[in-house]
């Protein structure tokens, strides 16, 4: 009998150690297709083996992420609090999926939460920071949401279709559709090609030696129709390269067209096997190209780059856009309209979920004063938004997105910004003299103070400047130089039919230290009675614009400073000075109620005369009198 229960024993670990070891066996395999980007493959495997008993964090993690990366949003929600649960250390970067995951389901407040879980490991992160310091992120992004009309296009599939470009009038799009074509495994659909839409509606392969069995997509165009860029798999002449990871990168690739094919293929010189180029987009002047990129000296998953194209064809060394564009996520898919604006998409910046589009004009990214903005929606969704292109003339363009309620994975749609505008005018005006201010600097902001115009008062001190109809509050801002800036908030709604007026009353700023308040208040000489110190009334009244100045200007501090002319003698003058000196202050102290802490002085009698009348000099009463003058210096402003 005990032989019997030892062989039994001896069978029972046999078992155990044989399904243990397959256990093993599994996971390294589900891991090792991870690690290939095989997620679909990967996810199937990963999820048999997580509902399991004494599952492990790895694969936990691996198995969020594998949905993570395929936008299957809910589910990566699910197996990212699993893999909270065991509250272990953890990669951050999972944390800010975890966000990112629950962002999609627009689930804000638990995502937030995670978000500062994340903060916590990563303070100086500037996806946190930013978050520290919008956290109404969700209410100021929808209140800048605009009246953009999208229509999905009839030419979507099941598959991916995306990144739209456009040629001759026609669209050009990257698009899985092609059956015939090898399958991707991270997504398990065919490898992407470019498409054009045909005048009558069909849909045709971009002609030449463009599309290969790998994967195109990112187009741009120059304007002459005669030269493409384009981003393709490290597969070129024939070799399919890989870098050190054993990954199959991204490069962007130059087509030529000759006799209607294009042809002539040639790599981007700044390409490299070790690294992602990717998206391509022209500057307007086709003198720039910028481009996605996480080669060295990028801050995330992928940076906004540019590169100078050269008279000759050479290309400059690319530059990387800086922290205003680029964060520790990913921004890419640039594409700057006509107007001179920079679109791109990120997960970085606050945004509803996925990625996000916003904008910046290109001559304000490294102006400290201006930010990047938010399109809002419908424009954005809490899914992946990307690929935007605009005509600035229409107001027409394209987006690609993978929200609810397309076709397929990735749906490209079309839309159309409704032409409808109010008009608002003003006028820029002195607030102590009512006098106009001509070329005064305006500025008109949304309610998050993203900067939409700027433009200068005319002649006649006035502007004027179109608003959508859509109800929404702006602020307007005038400066000018020696003026304090005022402005003023106002809402716009759809049914005013009369041109809005507003007007903005700039006060002159506090005066600079050194600056004599007399001159600048035109204050009339302060004169006292023969030998005598008390305040006269019309003094009171030249002290009284002093007082006012004074309490319009708490901060600003002044040192009085008193002066008779050189008649009578040294001292007696001087100590007359003093007495007048003491009075003064007195009276804007006592009658006017300004702290004495404010106040300075000191008489000088004839020890700092302005002109050459002194005790050895004859002058005329007029001569004396420039010399015999109360002066109010700023201080401190």
């Amino acid at each position: 009998m005990k032989k019997q229960i030892y062989i039994l024993s001896i069978l029972s670990a046999l078992v155990f150690n044989c399904a243990f070891a397959q256990k093993v066996k599994s996971a390294r395999k589900a891991i090792k297709k991870y690690e290939h980007l095989a997620y679909v493959d990967s996810r199937n495997q990963l999820l048999k083996l997580a509902n399991q008993d004494d599952v492990s964090p790895e694969v936990i993690e691996k198995l969020a992420n594998s949905f993570y990366f395929n936008n299957e949003m809910e589910d990566a929600v699910v197996w990212y609090d699993k893999l909270m649960a065991y509250n272990l250390p953890t990669d951050p970067e999972n944390y800010y999926r975890y966000a990112q995951a629950l962002r999609a389901v627009e689930k804000y407040k638990e995502s937030d939460r995670v978000l500062k879980s994340f903060g916590a490991i990563r303070s100086e992160d500037s996806r946190v920071l930013q978050f520290l310091k919008k956290p109404e992120y969700v209410k100021a992004i929808n209140e800048i949401s605009d009246d953009y009309e999208l229509v999905n296009l009839d030419i979507n599939t099941a598959y991916s279709d995306f990144g739209t470009s456009t040629y001759n009038g026609h669209l050009i799009f990257a698009s899985s559709r092609d059956q015939d074509e090898k399958i991707y495994k991270w997504n398990n659909q065919p490898f992407l090609d470019l498409f054009e839409l045909n005048d009558n509606g069909t849909v045709s392969e971009v002609n030449g030696d463009v599309n290969t069995k790998y994967h195109e997509s990112s187009t741009s165009f120059t304007k002459d129709g005669k030269t493409a860029y384009f981003t393709r798999n490290n597969f070129h002449k024939g070799k399919f390269k890989k870098n050190a990871n054993d990954i199959h990168g991204l490069k962007i690739y130059k087509a030529t067209l000759v006799d209607s094919v294009w042809t002539n293929i040639v790599s981007m010189p700044f390409n490299d096997d070790q690294y992602n180029v990717a998206h391509p987009a022209l500057s307007p002047d086709e003198k720039q190209l910028y481009f996605a990129s996480d080669m060295f000296g990028t801050q995330g998953a992928s940076d906004i780059f540019v590169v100078d194209i050269n008279d000759d064809g050479t290309y400059g060394v690319p530059r990387n856009l800086g922290p205003k564009i680029n964060t520790e996520g990913r921004e890419n898919f640039p594409f700057v309209s006509d107007n001179g604006t920079l679109y791109f998409s990120s997960d970085g910046h606050l945004g509803l979920g996925g990625l996000d589009v916003f904008k910046i004009a290109i001559e304000d990214i490294n102006d400290d004063s201006s930010m990047i903005q938010n399109m809002g929606g419908p424009i954005n969704s809490p899914k992946d938004d990307f690929g935007f292109i605009i005509n600035d003339e229409t107001n027409k363009g394209f987006i690609s997105s993978n929200r609810e309620g397309g076709k397929g994975d990735d749906d490209i749609y079309s839309f159309e910004k409704p032409s409808c505008s109010r008009d608002v005018a003003g006028t820029v005006v002195n607030k102590r003299t009512q006098m106009i201010i001509p070329d005064a600097d305006v500025f008109v902001y949304d309610s998050n103070r993203n900067l939409l115009q700027s433009f200068k008062s005319d002649a006649s001190g006035k502007f004027s400047f179109g608003l959508d109809c859509k109800e929404r509050t702006y602020l307007i801002e005038a400066k000018k130089d020696k003026f304090k800036e005022d402005f003023i908030d106002f809402t716009v709604k759809p049914g005013q039919k009369a041109e809005l007026e507003l007007e903005l009353k700039l006060d002159p700023a506090a005066a600079t230290i050194g600056t004599d308040l007399a001159l600048l208040l035109g204050l009339n000489p302060i004169y006292f009675d023969y030998d005598k110190s008390y305040i006269r009334p019309d003094a009171e009244l030249e002290l009284a614009k002093v007082i006012k100045y004074m309490k319009e200007y708490p901060n600003v501090k002044i040192d009085v400073r008193s002066h008779t002319d050189s008649r009578g003698k040294d001292a007696y003058n001087w100590a007359l000075s003093n007495r007048r000196n003491k009075s003064t202050r007195a009276y804007i102290i006592e009658k006017g109620g300004i702290s004495a802490s404010r106040l300075t002085g000191q008489g000088y009698g004839e020890t700092r005369l302005v002109n050459h009348c002194n005790n050895s000099v004859k002058c005329s009463k007029k001569e004396h009198q420039d010399n015999r003058r109360s002066e109010f210096i700023v201080v401190s402003n």
